[in-house]
């Protein structure tokens, strides 16, 4: 409702001795001007700008017999001041405003500035008024005054010998007699007898009384703590006429403040609370509404140490009240008792370094114009030492404080209250949530932003999951929107009473004094009145309103004294020419807008409904009003000041199923009417005979009379309805929703039978909700099942000054307010309180039409986890438990299973088998999820069931999860599983490693990682972003090229264990020629590939069917198979001079190109390029060279597209993501000697046949790779079927060098033999694409068959690799140093003799193709 902003200001008193401090401000009724006291001085203040105007000083002679003046009441014209004075006089001062066209401050303008020029009233808005003050009447009543009021014309004054006067304000008794108030006789209620009990003691008199006109009598607090209401039973204002009215349990009030809109009294205590009475319309008899009191809860060291309540004051309209305490602070409270603001916590109370700061302590409080103000006059605390006390005087004068609040427009135009947005208004400015209006098409004002809401867990839908749902933009940023009041509008017309926004949150009207004007969020403009004295000529009365593109406003015409309802069009010029005006009986207090009708009451306590439409009238688009329907509300209404808030709404008791005529469901039902907190329904009377659509005109239908009024709630502050309407959604925008202050809200929620069946008779169609929320709400979003509010916080720059110097500064006594914009949801509590009152049925058609929200996992946990909460915290036994039913509930849903895990995972171990005995085993949910595939929900449980099970379960449960995420290829969650299987089996298992839930975000940066070009091997696994592992605490990799994967304990059973099953599950990859998931799980894992295969050569690393394995691999791959070209087989590209484009960038990938693999599948990979780097690059180097170096001796002139000359490191991880960039690049820029060559057709064609035969550039990397894999384990059957794959016979000659330079396996030669021969047939048969290149490797092939016959004896293998480098070579990062000398690698990077054999190796690969047939054709073109 009301936040504080900013620091307060400080108005200087002028200075005099101490003695002459003020103690007592007192406001007009117009609020413009305020009285300060002193102990012998009244001076008047002005507003805006707060100045003093005017000080009276007693003389010292007439002070002494006066006493000093203790307290000051404003006559209504606000020409008088009366002052009491301690000895029991009172003085009656007159406010004369001097002669001629005098005034104290007037603002200077610039020459020829449009201000100046004809504005009326322009003095009287702009300067101080110079006023003039003078005694005019003493009084003597002869006892000390202690409280006096104004009352209308008279002035009620109360004395300390139980007497109470009326004055007339001209200084005369005018002889009626002072009321004793022995002889006033007091009852419980009005009803009991006339004759109630008197006072009975002479020594009884009032401490404070307040008077309230919508009740028609005082409230009082007597000098004995006892409290009470005193009402004149006739209008003769004597002591026999008084009756009073007293509750039986107040023994202890201090003060007392009414509440005149919703006839409420608040009464302080000793006790420091503040009790709330309303008066029983029946029997007159006073019932207590509710309390604002400070909770142990939120203030555990002060809430019962603030003292007796000091004073309390309402706002200027009612709605929040504040309060302060004996001991000092200030809290700020609505109207039933939410509490806004408190300074007796946080930043308020403690100093940055934790200090606890004395409390201010206020003497005297008043609010300012519209409540924009609260001037306060504080007291100076306790004074601990001379020293401190002579600081006080010298830096300290005494001064005025003025804080400053920005409020909710709710509070002064109701008919907000069907829009969706939040707008707070504030003296010069407006807050806005709905952001700019280009957000409307503007998805990403999504951010991830939700850090500062109560909805925590909601990050992971930020970005992704609000957009798809499409949520309202008003969700936003934690930023308001602040749109600065034009200050030509507000100079003339300050202060703002009035806003309002349209339902788009494009435009927004303010009303000030006079006139209104508006503006457009999208063209950042204001609209003013062009003719100044139209703007002049009205006052707006009711508020106003947006219809469209038009506002509508009910206004007093100055000039023709005439109340009339107007219509604006936005976009023509602001005039009186361009509206369309509507005469009305009686002026209008409120007004509201619902579809095309507009509903009007008035101050005769009648409300009138029109029907609004546009009309193109001419050049001009115009709306035009008529009235449809009148309804006199005077036999219901005592006061029409009473009336809060009046809506039309499409809520009816009958929820749309068993009317009638069933399009009427959503049309104007019913009239709801806040009457001083009681929210009041009228619907329409269909209980007569229908009038069929078709025989009548539209409007008749609307003319049916209303019911009688029903009472639907009390204590209601707002109420929000919608006039929308959505079919998956009925329950939620067919509901209304009340906030009822400090008991939180109320929903009116429709029931609906399911299955459109019939109703039960018995049934109620709606039924109310309360609920709690933490927030106060400000709108609701209805769909998305939301409640926005608004809510203080706090900033301190107290350390910007020293100790001495800023004792006094504002800055350092008060933290710097802001507001904040905050949200809530409240699904939960319906579904609870739904459930709890055994509607599940209800419950669940509810849940279901929200299921798509993106918090809607979240709304499930949180009821769960409260229920859980309170009932297994619960003392006593719970009679009728409802976690069952909630388990039940939740099970109907899908995320049953996650939403059970998350929310035993946060809250305490000792609740689990509470939780669990409602909802089933953890060991079966854990299987169901195994068997649903929710890996990372099975791995939370996995941490349950390790906490509540023996070591034993928890590793059988670890193992199952572990083989299933190897097999599913989930890495993230295999990395979590080898650590946790190795902390169960080194007796860590007490402290449970942290496994993946659902709810972390689970491929944020890892793309990133690869693009950032700069990142080197040496980095440590330190400068990976925070959020990451770290490497070496989740794997335990050695950073050294140490050839051991778990260096810490290798000799471990438990990780004997574990590698089993690595090499269990590489074992079955292989078997079934899964090679893409093997070289996956091997840069994934860390597994050492290599010296594995070495071991399994023979046994699991064999190939036994050659055409299966390439038929497999092909589709892995995603490798076209061979066709043959239509043309010849002779090319231009014969002699292998054009070889590939880029070819030495295909075969220079160095870094592993698994790693990216699982990008699309969203797993984060940052360490686990470093780990594959780290860990294979200690065991073994570039493969053999002649593989990757052979065809670079070529004068191969078709260089690579991009040679960035980018310093890129040995193996960098970036090599692979960056080159890809290649393959769909521009062909077009290659080396200009290839444009002079003329291709003919056929060799185009035999180009793009070429093309075609190839796979994508990922597939033809990761091939590489796994073929130098494969080289350096001596697997040469593999090495052979990934030649053929990429038909290089460059392959399948390296594969015989190698073969007649060692001693290879007699088995192994006889399978390839026998498996190319497999494959030969099989090209024949299948598939003739093969042919030509089997063709081309024939001579190869019979020199495999002659090595194979000579063999006799079988040797072990040993790798040709001659110097180990705990680093690799990569071609590329060579290229980048110098790109024309192909073979020169850098000594200092290998070891001498491994650069001569590999150059050695390079002739003889150069050679061997050079030795090709004529017509075979090489060009490997990716």
């Amino acid at each position: 409702m009301y936040f504080l902003s900013g620091w307060p200001k400080r108005l200087l008193c002028p200075l005099g001795n101490p003695a002459e401090a003020p103690f007592h401000v007192q406001s007009d009724p117009q609020r413009a001007f305020f009285a300060v006291l002193a102990p012998a001085r009244l001076s008047i203040w002005y507003n805006r700008p707060s100045v003093l105007i005017v000080t009276y000083k007693e003389p010292t002679k007439s002070s002494a017999q006066f006493g000093s003046y203790k307290q000051a009441e404003w006559r209504p014209d606000s020409t008088m001041i009366a002052v009491s004075t301690a000895n029991g006089y009172m003085l009656f001062f007159h406010i004369t405003s001097t002669r001629g066209d005098k005034y104290l401050y007037e603002p200077v303008y610039p020459k020829g500035s449009p201000q100046v020029k004809g504005t009326p009233h322009f003095k009287d808005e702009q300067c101080a008024p110079a006023l003039h003050l003078e005694m005019r009447k003493i009084l003597d009543l002869q006892a000390p005054i202690m409280s006096l009021k104004s009352v209308l014309e008279d002035l009620l004054v109360a004395t300390s010998d139980g007497l109470l006067h009326l004055i007339h304000w001209e200084g005369m008794t005018n002889g009626r007699k002072a009321i004793n108030l022995c002889t006033v006789p007091f009852s419980v209620d009005l009803q009991s007898s006339r004759a109630g009990s008197f006072l009975g003691f002479a020594d009884v008199h009032i401490r404070d009384m307040e008077y309230c006109a919508t009740l028609d009598g005082f409230a009082v607090v007597f000098n004995d703590g006892r409290v009470g209401f005193i009402t004149p039973v006739s209008s003769r204002f004597t002591a026999e006429q008084l009756h009073g009215v007293w509750p039986q349990d107040v023994v202890d009030g201090t003060c007392v403040a009414v509440n005149n809109k919703y006839r409420l009294m608040a009464f302080g205590c000793m006790s420091g609370s503040v009790q709330v009475y309303t008066i029983d319309n029946t029997t007159g008899a006073m019932l207590l509404s509710h309390k604002l009191e400070l909770t142990a809860k939120q203030y555990p060291d002060i809430w019962n140490k603030t003292g007796a309540v000091k004073l309390i004051k309402w706002s200027p309209d009612n709605s929040v009240v504040i309060v302060t305490w004996e001991y000092g602070g200030l809290s700020l409270w609505s109207v039933f008792g939410a509490q806004l603001i408190c300074t007796l916590g946080g930043d308020f109370a403690y100093r940055s370094d934790g200090m606890k700061k004395e409390p201010l302590k206020i003497n005297s409080m008043s609010w300012g114009a519209e409540g924009y103000h609260l001037w306060v006059i504080s007291g100076f605390g306790s004074q601990n030492t001379e020293i401190e006390s002579e600081l006080r005087s010298i830096v300290k004068q005494p001064g005025i404080l003025l804080f400053q609040f920005i409020k909710s427009v709710l509070t002064v135009n109701p008919c907000m209250s069907n829009q969706e947005q939040v707008l707070l208004q504030g003296e010069d400015r407006l807050y806005l949530n709905c952001g700019e209006a280009s957000q409307a098409q503007n998805p990403r004002s999504f951010s991830a932003h939700s850090k500062h809401k109560p909805i925590r867990e909601k990050s992971p839908f930020a970005n992704g999951g609000l957009e798809s749902q499409g949520l309202s933009t008003l969700l936003g940023h934690r930023h308001w929107h602040v749109v600065q009041i034009s200050s030509t509008y507000l100079e003339s017309n300050w202060p703002i009473r009035f806003s309002a926004i349209d339902k788009l949150g494009q435009n927004i009207a303010v009303v000030g004094k006079f006139g209104f004007a508006h503006y457009s969020l999208l063209t950042k403009k204001w609209k003013l009145f062009g003719n100044i004295t139209q703007e002049q000529n009205m006052i707006v009365t009711g508020g106003l309103a947006w219809w469209n593109d038009f506002i509508v406003l009910a206004c007093y015409n100055i000039n023709d004294h005439q109340e009339e309802l107007r219509v604006y069009l936005r976009t023509s010029n602001l005039d009186n020419a361009f509206a369309h005006i509507t005469k009305a009986q009686a002026e209008t207090l409120l007004l509201s807008v619902f579809r095309d009708m507009v509903i009007v009451f008035r101050a005769d306590c009648s409300i009138c409904l029109y029907s609004i439409e546009r009309r193109s009238d001419g050049p001009f688009l115009t709306a035009t009003i008529q009235v449809l329907q009148e309804v006199s509300m005077s036999r219901y209404i005592p006061h029409p000041f009473l009336v809060v808030s009046v809506t039309l709404t499409s809520v009816s008791t009958e929820n749309g199923i068993t009317l009638k005529i069933p399009q009427q469901a959503r049309d104007a039902e019913s009239i709801m009417l806040n009457l001083a907190g009681q929210l009041i329904m009228m619907q329409r009377d269909r209980s007569g005979p229908q009038i069929r659509e078709k025989d009548s005109n539209s409007n008749q239908r609307k003319l049916l009379p209303f019911c009688p009024p029903v009472v639907l709630a009390q204590s209601v502050e707002n109420v929000w309805t919608t006039c929308r309407a959505n079919k998956q959604k009925r329950h939620l925008l067919e509901a209304l929703w009340l906030s009822c202050g400090g008991a939180g809200m109320k929903v009116w929620l429709p029931l609906f039978p399911r299955d459109h069946r019939k109703p039960h008779s018995f049934l109620s169609q709606r039924i109310m909700l309360p609920f709690h929320i933490n927030i106060y709400p400000l709108a609701v979003l209805f769909e998305d099942a939301l409640v926005l509010g608004a809510v203080n916080d706090t900033l301190l720059y107290d350390s910007l000054y020293t100790r001495n110097s800023g004792r006094e500064q504002l800055e350092v006594l008060f933290p710097f307010c802001v507001v904040e914009r905050t949200s809530q949801i409240y699904l939960h509590h319906l579904l609870r309180q739904l459930l709890v009152r055994n509607l599940g049925e209800q419950a669940l058609l509810l849940a279901q039409s929200c299921a798509a929200l993106p918090y809607f996992p979240h709304v499930l946990e949180l009821m769960l986890h409260e229920v859980l909460e309170e009932e297994a915290t619960s003392r006593e036994p719970i009679p009728d438990p409802l976690l069952p039913t909630v388990a039940k509930f939740i099970t109907e849903f899908p995320l049953f299973l996650q939403t059970v895990v998350h929310c035993a995972r946060k809250t305490e171990y000792a609740l689990w088998n509470y939780l669990f005995a409602a909802v089933g085993n953890p060991k079966d949910l854990f299987e169901e999820c195994l068997m649903a595939q929710d890996l990372d929900t099975a791995a939370s449980y996995l941490i349950i069931l390790q906490n509540m099970e023996v070591p034993a379960v928890s590793r059988q449960h670890a193992t199952l999860l572990f083989s299933t995420a190897l097999e599913q290829g989930k890495w993230d969650l295999c990395r979590h599983m080898i650590r946790f299987l190795k902390a169960i089996g080194s007796g860590e298992s007490e402290t449970p490693p942290s496994t993946p839930t659902a709810q972390e975000p689970s491929s944020s940066g890892g793309f990133e990682f690869f693009r950032n070009r700069s990142i080197s091997l040496s980095q440590s696994a330190e400068n990976v972003p925070a959020s990451k592992f770290s490497l070496q605490k989740t794997l335990s990799m050695p950073s050294g090229p140490s050839g051991k994967r778990w260096s810490k304990d290798s000799d471990c059973a438990e990780n004997m264990y574990i590698d089993m099953m690595l090499w269990r599950h590489a074992r079955r990859l292989l078997e079934e020629v899964r090679l893409k998931d093997l070289g996956c799980f091997a840069a994934q894992l860390g597994f050492e590939l290599i010296s594995w295969l070495c071991k399994e050569r023979t046994r699991a690393a064999r190939v036994d069917n050659f055409v299966i394995a390439l038929k497999r691999l092909h589709k892995d791959f995603l490798w076209p198979l061979p066709i043959i070209p239509a043309s010849s087989f002779n090319s231009p590209f014969k002699n292998g001079k054009y070889r590939t484009v880029g070819e030495q960038l295909l075969k220079s990938q160095s870094a592993d190109p698994f790693l990216n693999l699982d990008m699309d599948a969203g797993i984060s990979n940052v360490q686990q390029s470093q780990s594959w780097l780290g860990n294979i690059g200690s065991t073994h180097h570039e493969i053999d060279s002649a593989s990757s170096h052979g065809p670079q001796t070529q004068d191969a002139f078709l260089s690579p597209l991009f040679n960035k000359g980018d310093e890129c490191s040995i193996g960098s991880a970036t090599d692979l993501t960056e080159s890809s960039s290649m393959v769909d690049g521009d062909w077009t820029m290659v080396d200009e000697n290839f444009s002079t060559l003329s291709l003919t057709q056929s060799e185009l064609e035999h180009i793009s046949m070429e093309l075609a035969s190839k796979g994508p550039h990922k597939s033809q990397v990761q091939l590489r790779y796994l073929l130098h894999i494969f080289m350096e384990a001596g697997c040469l059957d593999w090495c052979i079927v990934i030649g053929l794959i990429l038909r290089e016979s460059s392959v399948i000659n390296q594969i015989l060098v190698i073969i007649q330079s060692t001693e290879v396996d007699g088995e192994m030669l006889q399978n390839i033999k026998t498996g190319l021969h497999a494959v030969d047939r099989w090209a024949c048969t299948d598939c003739p694409g093969y042919k030509p290149f089997l063709n081309i490797i024939k001579p190869q092939l019979q020199k495999l068959s002659e090595i194979t016959e000579q063999q006799v004896q079988p040797e072990a293998f040993q790798p040709v690799t001659v110097g180990k480098t705990p680093e690799q070579t990569s071609p590329r990062a060579e290229e980048g140093r110098g790109s024309s000398g192909h073979g020169c690698i850098p000594q200092g990077e290998i070891g001498g003799s491994s650069a001569v054999s590999w150059k050695e190796e390079d002739a003889a690969g150069a050679e061997e193709e050079e030795s090709f047939p004529d017509g075979t054709y090489d060009c490997s073109v990716s």
